[in-house]
């Protein structure tokens, strides 16, 4: 009899537990990929004066993601960079994607980049993805991209493409 009854508590702490940790292990790993392009809408430079060029910069830039899904999603950029024109440069970019239905993604990357001799830039780019909204509430992930920034003429805005890859979780609901 004490047999039958340590068997049920012990079943009814396996089938407790199994709710918790259920409610805590993410979904499975997913991969989305897109390309992205923007235009530059703001863009502030301080010269650094030890070569030629050589700037620190606050940008601000707006554009579409259009993921092979099917979604597109408005796209708008914060990014700080410190950028030597013929040898590069880097940049840390808050990107903030919102969604048709009002849903947003949140990340943070790191870009690196190496100027051609026209001058346009060519970007290898690492990502995390740190916050979500709507659906995407509780995002975990990280991504990359590759692209290519275009030297804009005078009076005209800067633009760039990139394509990427994220791979991330969603908490299970």
């Amino acid at each position: 009899m004490a047999t039958k009854k340590s068997m049920m508590v012990l079943f009814g702490v396996l089938v407790i537990s199994s709710f918790v940790l259920s409610s805590v292990i993410p979904a499975g790993a997913e991969t989305l990929k897109g390309r992205l392009a923007q235009t530059v809408t703001k863009n502030e430079t301080i010269s650094i004066n030890d070569e030629e060029g050589h700037v620190l910069g606050l940008q601000i830039q707006e554009g579409l993601a259009f993921f092979e899904n099917g979604e597109i999603a408005k796209l708008r950029n914060h990014n700080v960079y410190d950028l030597i024109p013929g040898k590069g440069g880097q940049a840390i970019i808050y990107n903030i994607f919102t969604f048709e239905d009002g849903s947003t993604v949140v990340s943070r990357a790191q870009r690196l980049m190496v100027t051609d001799i026209s001058g346009n830039i060519s970007a290898k780019v690492t990502i995390e993805l740190i916050k979500g909204t709507g659906r995407f509430e509780g995002i975990k992930g990280t991504g990359s991209a590759t692209g290519k920034a275009f030297v804009a003429s005078k009076g005209e805005a800067g633009r760039q493409f990139m394509d990427f890859t994220w791979t991330y979780t969603l908490p299970t609901k």
